[in-house]
């Protein structure tokens, strides 16, 4: 049995380090973004080894960063985000406060 959500696609990632990071592209199932105030990618581990699967786009799963205006109920309504370097951290670059 597959589940098929409706979540917001991850465009773009350019954290060529991460695991999941494939030519730009993230290609987790889905991704957890956040700390509570800080939008940072938890999925993100850095590793020599890249998924194989590049056909799957990753999507937004859960967004603990209550103060973003695209968070409702802990999950992300934007239609799609980025995710890049703030300052040294791997961050969701598609946050704006609510």
């Amino acid at each position: 049995m597959k589940i098929t959500l409706d979540m917001p696609v991850i465009s773009k990632c350019v954290i060529s380090q991460c695991a999941y990071n494939v030519s730009n592209s993230c290609h987790a199932k889905a991704i957890t973004v956040g700390d509570d105030k800080n939008p940072c990618c938890d999925t993100f581990f850095s590793s020599n080894l890249h998924n194989r699967e590049v056909r799957r786009i990753a999507g937004v799963g859960a967004c603990k960063v209550t103060s973003c205006k695209f968070n409702s109920d802990l999950e992300c309504s934007a239609e799609k985000i980025d995710i890049g370097y703030t300052e040294n951290q791997v961050t969701c670059l598609t946050y704006r406060p609510a």
